[in-house]
């Protein structure tokens, strides 16, 4: 004889009943039971405390370019404004050529370069994923040897005396042009697609060029926001080719100004437009600091939607 008690609907229903003050309490549980999981908690931690690393030197520096100058060098850096003072945006945003040549040469280097940068990076990625006897010796004589550096004296050399590319903005965006790392990821997400997708645009006459525009990259939109967004914050911060190959003063980007104002006190005399009035040095390297990095920060949002999803697609298929 059976003894179990059958279950009806009707006792599901009396048992998952919850009422209102219950559902309330279950993401209190959540939080609490997450705070039980020492892994959990120490993740946590550790993310915060490394965030506020992140945060606050970018807060103290913005806090700086609104503190006056001489509260700078009478008391250092700090954490909020006590002498508040905008002299240093007056000065930088004073119509300075110095300043309106150096942002206009970050913003071609930034564009131009990202945009060959994507094209070179995804073409090349694409032709390495398939499973060809093209692929693979394209792979051999062109991606491996990019993976090791051939030193800075060679690329010196074929830059400036057999590329001669000595103060032109392609000195800077050429060596940047392909990055070893993001083909690779690029070439995982496109060997992540099926290949039935790929035979069924060749079957209605798609040949590989439209198949790479028409098919390919409209799922690739993640990777292609992820490469992107890498290469546009390389190319916004490079400050070390500029240095080797730039020496005209007005085809200098924003970074190698910056670099320049921290290592000489005079070059912040330049950004003042009003000659004889000493300038704000301390105050503006912060302010200059502030406007350079700005643009790039504010940038990120715009992309963050793709950004893990195309980052975790590239790294885990392959």
């Amino acid at each position: 004889m059976n003894t179990t008690t059958a279950i009806t609907p009707t006792v599901i229903e009396a048992t998952s009943e919850t009422t209102p003050a219950q559902r309330r309490r279950r993401p209190e549980r959540r939080v609490r039971g997450m705070w039980r999981e020492p892994f959990v908690a120490v993740s946590t931690l550790t993310v915060t405390i490394y965030a506020l690393a992140c945060v606050v030197p970018l807060w103290i520096i913005f806090s700086s370019s609104l503190t006056a100058e001489r509260t700078l060098v009478r008391t250092g850096f700090s954490l909020w404004p006590t002498d508040f003072s905008l002299e240093a945006y007056q000065v930088l945003f004073s119509g300075s050529e110095t300043l309106v040549n150096a942002y206009f040469s970050t913003l071609f280097i930034t564009v131009v370069g990202t945009a060959g940068a994507v094209m070179a990076t995804l073409g090349m990625a694409w032709v390495i994923s398939r499973r060809t006897v093209m692929a693979r010796r394209l792979m051999v004589v062109v991606y491996i040897p990019m993976v090791f550096s051939g030193g800075l004296v060679p690329l010196y050399i074929l830059v400036t005396q057999v590329l001669q590319l000595r103060n032109t903005y392609w000195a800077v965006i050429l060596p940047l042009l392909v990055s070893p790392f993001l083909v690779f990821v690029a070439m995982a997400f496109f060997r992540s697609i099926p290949e039935s997708v790929l035979e069924s645009a060749r079957i209605d006459g798609a040949n590989e060029l439209r198949t790479f525009f028409a098919i390919v990259l409209p799922i690739a939109k993640p990777i292609v926001a992820v490469i992107a967004l890498f290469y546009a914050v390389a190319y916004w911060n490079e400050w070390f080719f500029p240095l080797l190959f730039i020496s005209d003063q007005e085809l200098r980007p924003l970074q190698l100004l910056l670099q320049n104002m921290i290592g000489n006190l005079n070059a912040a005399q330049a950004l003042q437009p009003t000659s004889g009035v000493q300038a704000p040095v301390y105050q503006l390297r912060m302010a200059l600091t502030v406007v350079t990095i700005g643009p790039i920060i504010l940038a990120y949002p715009f992309v963050q939607r793709f950004f893990v999803t195309g980052l975790t697609l590239g790294a885990t298929k392959g």
